[in-house]
């Protein structure tokens, strides 16, 4: 993406993963040194890009057979240890997103120790270490407790992205991840960004952009926002919609919440099981129960079956039959 831009250009071949930092940091050079072609340009050229990049520098790369298909998105939990194969890798964030020179030059002291020889940074600053052998964990534990390192946030407090050194976008953090808190509002799979200034390269399926209103009677500018989202809320797409616009500060946290109620309409309405069909219920029809001849008076009951031995009535004769009859109670 070039800066102050949401110009995308895809790299036209595949590059291996060691080749990563340096052909980005050749990118970087090369679009620093013609800022009047790269730079905060609508127009700018990634073809040409390219060309001078690959002037610069010869990269091991290999042919891009098919279009970039990116996956579907998903958040991952970086903070804390974790296993992979038989190595663990650790994650560690700072609520204030700084981290202390002492406790860096431990991490890199240890890292040296144990030969361990990358240190990965996120777009939501935090650090990651890979490699750790399950018997050195021990040692990590020494400067997470000496540096008082708290590795057990909230999930929903890492997947926010606000520009760097801004104070005011991080304490906007820390009043809606409260406010989520308090609401037990569920935002897995959604991130967030909160965006200050203009054209700050930061990324997210819902985005808190600021803006200012017309002055206030009192000769102040109102704090507003618009709240935006991507279509399909992949935070990778530039397809950005608004959900709603000049939304005060204090309604904020609620418009929010039902954006992401919105987001988990939108996952669950094609994913829910079907209810079972009713199966029509085949009701049988019973027998026609036959008449039962009852004395009113002492209920004796005449049954065709047997007759009346004492009215010399066979066995077998329907009642019907009988031109009268008189119970022999």
């Amino acid at each position: 993406r070039f800066p102050k831009t949401n110009v995308l250009y895809c790299w036209p071949a595949l590059v291996y993963s060691e080749d990563i930092p340096g052909l980005s940091s050749a990118v970087e050079r090369v679009i620093y040194a013609n800022k009047e072609l790269f730079f905060d340009q609508p127009t700018a050229n990634g073809t040409l890009l390219h060309s001078l990049v690959s002037a610069s520098q010869a990269f091991v790369l290999q042919p891009l057979t098919a279009p970039l298909a990116l996956p579907t998105f998903t958040l991952p939990y970086y903070e804390g240890f974790n296993r992979y194969g038989s190595k663990l890798w650790l994650g560690i964030y700072r609520r204030d997103e700084q981290f202390s020179v002492s406790f860096l030059k431990d991490i890199c002291q240890l890292c040296l120790q144990t030969r361990l020889g990358q240190l990965c940074t996120t777009p939501w600053k935090s650090l990651i270490i890979k490699g750790i052998d399950l018997a050195d964990r021990s040692l990590w534990d020494v400067v997470l407790r000496r540096h008082r390192i708290n590795v057990r946030h909230a999930a929903n407090e890492l997947n926010w992205q606000v520009e760097d050194h801004c104070a005011h976008g991080l304490a906007l953090k820390h009043e809606l991840v409260r406010y989520f808190n308090e609401e037990d509002i569920r935002t897995y799979q959604l991130c967030f960004a909160i965006k200050t200034q203009p054209k700050t390269g930061l990324f997210g399926s819902i985005v808190v952009r600021r803006h200012f209103d017309n002055l206030t009677q009192t000769g102040l500018h109102a704090e507003q926002y618009e709240i935006l989202h991507t279509h399909d809320f992949n935070p990778n797409n530039k397809d950005f919609i608004s959900f709603r616009k000049k939304v005060n500060r204090d309604n904020l946290p609620w418009y929010l919440a039902q954006l992401c109620d919105y987001f988990y309409e939108l996952q669950s309405a094609p994913a829910l099981p079907s209810p079972p069909e009713e199966t029509a219920s085949v009701t049988t029809a019973s027998p026609a129960t036959a008449p039962l001849y009852q004395c009113q008076r002492c209920l004796t009951v005449y049954d065709e079956a047997y007759g009346d031995e004492a009215r010399s009535i066979a066995p077998g004769t329907p009642f019907t039959s009988l031109a009268a009859y008189c119970c022999p109670t």
